[in-house]
């Protein structure tokens, strides 16, 4: 890598909470809502920053950023979340320069991800950098760099079989709680949500041989789409309580930044030697812990769930080296890219000045020419400019860590006056 490559990805962070080192009460704490993912990205604006890329979903919270302190950035997460820095220090981490990038990278091709090759984490971070990039919180390198990490997805998905299996949290949960009970077939199943993990998880629990499943859902509307979708009963909010006491199996998977059902909901049950289960696959959690005091109730979070008992893992495991060589091929790109940015201002400053030279020679000479021949000298003027910058812009790119040098020589030479390339 050159030294300009390294210049910039120096300056890279990412700071946060994980599943591999914090447990879903931690996680939850410092989970950012919308509104707050936001603010923090107005409140760096302030600061000056000029790249935020914030990432909250059930089994992480990270932030990638450029040019900004650690401790500044950490103090962001802490003000738009419920987390200290005590807990932060406990709990979190930080990394820097390359190995902030390439640990980017493998977020989002499913290498971090509790259930290996997450075909739903892609998702989250195509929706963290729109956000960014929407509220102008994305700078070139940046904006370079994020399309490199979804290049880096498409291809670890069509050139490995990372991707093979139902590799998602809902079929993980859908499948630990088939094996808990046994069966689906003969249970009743409550599913509590019908977004984006609703969906599948109620795709996962019709494909797994489900019995009998309602769906509720706070947007009605929603919930009526998926059932006819999935040829599931529907029922009103209101019917919670009554449902949950009803389901031998409840999935809750909402996006509500608090529960949405805790024993209350499940006073109606009578145990009679029943066993009742419930997965939550939220963060911040949409269960209260409080069910756990029932008995017969086991409870199922998102840190009981993985995948190695799934038979496409180890096929999926033996792919993590293919998908790394991915990562290392892409990162270069990226650096190689980052390196030809310091030339870009002497290259455009270049071809204005060619242009110029051949418009003003052109204008001279076009009253001492045919008409009909004035177009064949134009043409003949373009591709001696063209030949001229091609020749500058390999000499360029071809001097490496000397690329400074190659610059001010072709700004002296041509009397150049390029625009300061901004880092």
């Amino acid at each position: 890598m050159s030294s300009i490559s390294k210049h910039i990805t120096d300056q890279y962070i990412v700071i946060g909470v994980n599943h591999h080192r914090a447990t879903v009460p931690v996680r939850e704490m410092f989970s950012i809502s919308g509104e707050g993912r936001l603010q923090l990205l107005r409140d760096a604006e302030i600061m000056g920053i000029s790249s935020v890329i914030v990432l909250s979903t059930c089994n992480r919270t990270e932030i990638l950023a450029r040019n900004i302190q650690p401790d500044a950035l950490i103090d962001l997460l802490i003000r738009h979340s419920s987390g200290s820095r005590n807990l932060f220090d406990e709990n979190g981490f930080v990394m820097k320069g390359i190995g902030a990038i390439r640990h980017f990278f493998r977020v989002a091709t499913g290498l971090e991800a509790q259930i290996l090759g997450d075909l739903q984490i892609i998702r989250q971070v195509k929706e963290a950098y729109e956000i960014s990039a929407e509220m102008d919180m994305v700078d070139r390198f940046t904006h370079r760099l994020m399309q490199a990490v979804f290049r880096t997805h498409k291809r670890s998905r069509n050139e490995t079989s990372l991707g093979i299996g139902a590799a998602t949290t809902a079929y993980a949960a859908v499948q630990m709680a088939r094996r808990k009970m046994n069966s689906l077939k003969d249970k009743k199943i409550l599913l509590v949500g019908a977004g984006k993990i609703g969906k599948v998880t109620c795709k996962n629990l019709v494909s797994l041989g489900a019995g009998e499943v309602v769906v509720i859902n706070r947007n009605a509307g929603r919930a009526e789409k998926l059932g006819e979708r999935f040829n599931v009963t529907v029922e009103p909010f209101e019917k919670l309580g009554e449902r949950a006491a009803w389901a031998d199996l409840i999935i809750v998977a909402t996006s509500a930044d608090q529960p949405v059902m805790d024993a209350s909901h499940l006073s109606g049950w009578k145990l009679n030697g029943s066993h009742k289960v419930l997965v939550d696959l939220s963060v911040p959690r949409n269960i209260h812990p409080d069910v756990e005091q029932i008995e017969g109730i086991e409870l199922i979070n998102m840190d009981m769930l993985n995948d190695k008992t799934d038979s496409t893992f180890r096929d999926r495991q033996a792919n993590i080296p293919l998908v790394e060589a991915i990562i290392d091929e892409e990162l270069d790109v990226f650096y190689n890219w980052v390196r030809d940015q310091r030339v870009v201002p002497t290259i455009r400053a270049l071809s204005d000045k060619l242009d110029a030279i051949g418009a003003s020679e052109l204008e001279r000479i076009r009253s001492k020419i045919p008409g009909e021949t004035m177009p064949q000298v134009e043409q003949l003027t373009r591709r001696i400019m063209k030949k001229i910058m091609a020749h500058s812009i390999e000499h360029l790119k071809e001097s490496h860590d000397r690329h400074d040098e190659a610059a001010d020589m072709l700004n002296i030479l041509f009397k150049l006056e390029p625009e300061r390339s901004v880092d």
